[in-house]
């Protein structure tokens, strides 16, 4: 099974809030950069581009995004609410419920990406 065909099976599993959470989160990847690329890796979804990017992952009673290289990303919106401490992750926990602030979230993956590329 290649990553993309894993992930649409991670998706199918989480039968509730939590996969249509993680669906919408890749749409809203892919939305932000068009030459993403999806992997498998730790046993979630990873997405990179000139190096990792940022990964999602279903869990019981939420769904975690991570940023890699978070902590050194600016963070005008205020979406990352985990891992604050962390030396270079930062993360954004979706519980039941979350609206998904869509433009923010975009422009944050954007500022991932070109993180990479610097």
């Amino acid at each position: 099974m290649n990553p993309s065909e894993r992930i649409d099976k991670e998706i199918a599993e989480l039968n509730d809030w939590r996969g249509e959470t993680l669906a919408r989160i890749r749409e809203i990847v892919h939305e932000a950069e068009p030459e993403i690329v999806e992997e498998w890796k730790w046993n979630s979804p990873v997405w990179s581009h000139n190096g990792l990017v940022c990964s999602a992952s279903g869990f019981k009673k939420h769904v975690g995004m991570n940023f890699f290289k978070g902590a050194s990303l600016e963070d005008p919106h205020g979406l990352f609410n985990s891992g604050l401490d962390a030396k270079q992750m930062r993360s954004i926990r979706f519980n039941e419920g979350d609206a998904i602030d869509e433009p923010a979230l975009k422009e944050m993956v954007r500022r991932a990406v070109a993180l990479n590329l610097d």
